[in-house]
């Protein structure tokens, strides 16, 4: 058929309100399944160090307590929170003063004075660099370590309902700057024309007003999501300002200002450039509505780029603009498919030329995102054994075989229209050549139309009664149109091919925007599969264990072994040895330990050891507040990159 050939065909397919219907409860139940599965969003940031140290007895009362943490977070009024054995609070209950001084990140709070002996707790929460709330606890003593109760929050940072709406908002988020982004690109790349189509209009509003909604809930929901946990928070002026004061914040509002700039952009692409006849004319406003409309999608790409994880840890500068280009790409890919299947499914002149237009369109950002999506993974899990052990790189899995799969049906979607092209000629000459029969067999819509216009002949006709028939005979017209185009098994073909891609499109979107909420596997690797059950002698009894690891990097082999004397509640010696693959004496550039009781929502309790020797390590007075069975997590880097963490259980009498 050719560009404009008209389709025919003696039986038509069914209306796909079904097909429509079944999408849409696939979209439900995986975003249903995702953000039921979903728990609160690690981060980078680490607590890295405090003054006193985590298990510390000191003679006399500090006046305050410092915390230093690996990168810049982000604190308020309640960050940092010092609970005497009783739980109540033994700070000020000022906001944490910044004493960050060159490379070091460092927040403290200032004590009461006169506090009495004991052990206290020490509760913290904060705002990492890639926007994700982070928290933790640890103890030190006053005099001589004692019994204490503390009343910590058992809800995690960024959980609890309004995390589910976050999240929910998250996603949405998602979804709109696909639609957006991908319809327009659609309309002024492939399909020019469909600038005029309503239902072209309505995909790319409707992207836009998603993505508007979804990012002022996101701002009002911000404040309670990495605080109290309440709604009614979200209309705390004092916290909103507190908000904007943030980096994550200052990412939203930009957005919200982009936002009102694409609005612009709408505008005149489906007015001004939609009713523009004259080609040199359209032809010049095209490319200014593509320099334009690519500098605010590119805008607005920068907002997630700017304050997620592509702002934090290693190569940034290069990072950032990766992930522009990236989320570019799966924008002009998934939204440019759905925009396929709504021209499609609702539009009786969508060309074959559109078509191949956009399967152009669909390869160059394939190719986009297998550059930036290599690019991505390297940095994001580092190693080999972390693509597989972790979170981040079973998610990173599941997102290329989504990716492969959706590339099969794309490439059953490219055979179609290689049929909708090779018919073209002959669908062209059967539609003149039946046009003239057409016109003498007794269609009611024809009948119906000829006989309207016949009627409608006198000049004195009522202005708003021939206003009412042309409507009438318009949409006559599109009916007809939709009768023939239903009737064409190649289009229909084609149709059922490009759904079932959408419907892959729709998971693929779920899983990558999961992905930016999840620890990168380079910094929560676990070497679970090769570890060595602990050896957990009785109760009050040594703890020795033994843990291998592998960094995946050049001499990134070894085994962690760790003693914790006398291994019972109070203050512990504990002694860290890391033997390289050659069993001899193994020095690295960084060694963190944490103590964490699940059971209790206890920890994790970070335990910062001294350097004793080459490949010894050793921590006095580590305070276990209570007996039960501690996981022991070690992070070992052995370079710049190479880094693992590892966990065992210790039985703590």
């Amino acid at each position: 058929m050719s560009a404009t050939a008209p389709y025919a065909g003696p039986s038509p397919i069914r209306r796909p309100v079904a097909a429509a219907a079944l999408l849409a409860a696939l979209v439900s139940l995986v975003f249903g399944l995702l953000l039921a599965g979903a728990g609160p969003a690690s981060a980078h940031a680490a607590l890295t160090g405090s003054d006193p140290q985590d298990g510390a007895v000191v003679d006399t009362a500090p006046k305050e307590v410092t915390l230093s943490f690996s990168e810049a977070i982000a604190v308020g009024d309640d960050s940092i929170r010092v609970l005497d054995p009783s739980g109540k609070r033994a700070d000020t209950d000022a906001e944490p003063r910044d004493l960050s001084e060159g490379g070091t990140v460092r927040y403290g709070v200032a004590l009461h004075s006169g506090l009495p002996d004991g052990t206290y707790t020490v509760a913290w929460q904060a705002i990492s660099a890639d926007s994700h709330p982070i928290s933790g606890a640890f103890t030190f003593s006053i005099g001589a370590p004692s019994e204490t109760t503390v009343a910590l929050p058992s809800q995690e940072a960024g959980g609890g309902p309004v995390g589910v709406v976050y999240d929910i908002a998250r996603y949405a988020a998602y979804g709109g700057f696909v639609l957006l982004v991908g319809g327009s690109a659609f309309v002024l790349i492939c399909w020019q024309r469909g600038a005029a189509a309503l239902p072209m209009q309505r995909l790319v509003v409707r992207g836009w007003l998603t993505l508007t909604a979804a990012t002022l809930a996101m701002l009002l929901l911000r404040y309670p999501y990495t605080g109290s946990g309440k709604f009614a928070d979200a209309f705390d002026l004092a916290g909103l300002q507190s908000v904007l004061d943030t980096k994550p914040g200052a990412a939203l509002v930009s957005r919200l200002l982009l936002l009102g700039a694409a609005a612009l952009f709408i505008a005149v692409l489906f007015g001004t450039y939609a009713r523009r006849e004259d080609e040199r004319e359209k032809k010049d406003l095209t490319f200014g509505l593509a320099v334009g409309g690519g500098v605010v999608a590119a805008g607005i790409a920068a907002t997630w780029a700017m304050s997620e994880h592509a702002s934090t840890g290693i190569q940034t500068s290069i990072a950032m603009p990766v992930d522009v280009l990236h989320l570019l790409a799966v924008a002009a890919w998934l939204g440019g498919l759905a925009s396929l299947l709504v021209a499609l499914y609702r539009t009786p002149d969508i060309t074959s030329t559109a078509v191949r237009r956009f399967s152009a369109v669909a390869f160059s950002s394939v190719v986009v995102l297998a550059a930036t999506g290599i690019y991505q993974s390297w940095r994001q899990v580092g190693s080999w054994s972390a693509l597989t052990g972790t979170r981040y790189g079973q998610l990173l899995i599941l997102k290329v075989a989504l990716i492969g799969v959706l590339l099969a049906v794309a490439w059953f979607s490219r055979r179609w229209t290689g049929r909708l092209t090779d018919t073209a000629a002959a669908s062209a000459s059967a539609s003149a050549s039946a046009s003239g029969a057409e016109a003498e067999e007794a269609d009611p819509v024809t009948e119906v139309t000829e006989g309207t216009e016949s009627e409608d002949a006198p000049a004195d006709v009522d202005p708003e009664r021939a206003a009412q028939l042309a409507r009438q005979r318009a949409v006559l017209t599109a009916t007809k149109k939709k009768r023939i185009r239903d009737a064409d098994p190649e289009r229909s073909g084609l149709r059922r091919s490009v759904l079932a891609e959408a419907a892959v499109a729709v998971v693929l979107l779920a899983v990558t925007t999961m992905l930016t909420s999840t620890e990168p596997g380079r910094t929560e690797e676990e070497a679970a599969g090769g570890a060595t059950s602990a050896s957990a002698p009785a109760a009050g009894g040594p703890v020795n264990l033994s843990m291998p690891f592998d960094t995946g990097g050049r001499n990134g082999k070894g085994t962690v072994r760790i003693d914790i004397d006398p291994g019972r509640t109070g203050s512990n010696d504990l002694h860290v040895w890391i033997d390289g693959s050659d069993g001899k004496p193994m020095d690295v550039p960084e060694l963190k330990l944490a103590l964490t009781l699940e059971s209790k929502d206890i920890g994790p309790l970070p335990v910062v050891p001294d350097r004793l020797a080459e490949g010894h390590w050793s921590a006095s007075g580590v305070q276990i507040p209570m007996a039960g069975d501690w996981k022991v997590d070690v992070t070992v880097r052995t370079s710049d990159i190479d880094q693992v963490t590892i966990d065992e259980n210790a039985k703590i009498g």
